[in-house]
């Protein structure tokens, strides 16, 4: 009911294991394309600290990467990242491009809320949406009992609106040093399908919902390789080798931030994953959304860093490419 409303309401709107850290990248790039980024969250469960915030089940996040401003998934409740960013003093009417992880509602119920907002200010505001294959597939529960995709719904409203998808099937460079990895392949099996998530492909054939258009953001910078993901339904593991193998194959990944979907993970698979980041060369980890307390907890041991170097994620906190990250007080 809260999402028919909120179309009704927009469309009128819109329309009228070493116990060493890992060692940096040994040959980085000369002259890498990032020189400058941070990440700010929007949108995740934890609230941060001097009354500024809400939390949800959802994830969102500021971009500012040499000069260009992006915003990266749009939380869940319609009106959080508004007024999140109302609250944090932070101007979202300037930005353009919007990117979503994938189509699932706790990243794209802030969109149309979002573009609405701004759109007086800025007829451009948040109006060109990145999305990869797959976003706009029919879902339903069960044998296929309808459809359940939030994204097929929002398209025609946004639209309306003056808004555009771009869909992408490949990786893409949306600025210098600044990829898009479109669908991740999946050679492992890091998550497993739930029960009844059911997805039907472009050829009518109705198969389990991997959430094929599971993407990431990757920063090309002198520290090696920063990782921003949604959800990271494709993987960890196999959303880190592909952005590895797209941008610089062999390179280390400096950090990762954004939500790992790991949240139910068991000890064993905890520590195969801390062996995989320790051998990318992970040495910033700002966990947020479905990754879980106790995971970034966990990994932060499992890996030996330093409490600086490794938090949860809350609205506020940020991740800067030269200060590090800023967790606020609630999520050191």
């Amino acid at each position: 009911m809260r999402l028919r409303a909120l179309l009704l309401f927009s469309l009128t709107t819109l329309v009228a294991a070493a116990a060493s850290p890992p060692a940096a990248d040994p040959s980085p790039p000369a002259n890498p394309p990032v020189k400058a980024l941070r990440i700010t969250v929007l949108s995740t469960m934890l609230a941060g600290d001097n009354e500024k915030g809400i939390g949800e089940w959802g994830f969102a996040a500021l971009v500012e990467v040499d000069g260009h401003r992006l915003l990266f998934d749009t939380g869940n409740r319609p009106y959080t990242v508004r007024e999140n960013a109302r609250e944090l003093g932070i101007d979202l009417s300037d930005i353009t491009e919007v990117v979503l992880s994938h189509h699932h509602s706790d990243h794209t119920g802030g969109l149309l809320t979002l573009r609405r907002a701004y759109i007086g200010k800025n007829p451009a505001a948040l109006s060109r949406v990145h999305v990869a294959r797959g976003a706009f597939w029919s879902r339903g529960p069960g044998e296929y009992a309808g459809d359940d995709n939030p994204l097929i719904a929002i398209r025609p409203v946004f639209e309306a609106g003056g808004g555009v998808f771009i869909e992408h099937a490949e990786p893409v460079q949306l600025y210098p040093g600044v990829w898009f990895t479109g669908p991740i392949p999946r050679p492992r099996n890091e998550q497993p399908v739930p029960p009844g998530w059911i997805v039907r492909t472009p050829d009518g054939a109705t198969v389990p919902d991997t959430v094929p258009d599971d993407a990431a953001l990757v920063f090309d910078t002198v520290k090696g390789l920063v990782v921003l993901t949604g959800c990271g339904h494709a993987g960890l593991i196999n959303t880190l080798e592909y952005a590895r193998t797209v941008v610089r194959p062999g390179g280390s990944v400096y950090a990762i931030t954004g939500g790992f979907h790991q949240m139910r993970i068991t000890e064993a698979g905890l520590e195969s994953t801390a062996k995989d980041l320790r051998a990318f060369g992970v040495r910033v980890i700002h966990g947020a959304h479905c990754t879980g307390l106790e995971t970034v907890y966990r990994l932060r041991s499992l890996l030996d860093l330093p409490r600086e170097s490794a938090s949860v994620a809350a609205v506020g906190s940020r991740f800067d490419l030269d200060q590090g990250i800023h967790p606020l007080v609630i999520a050191r």
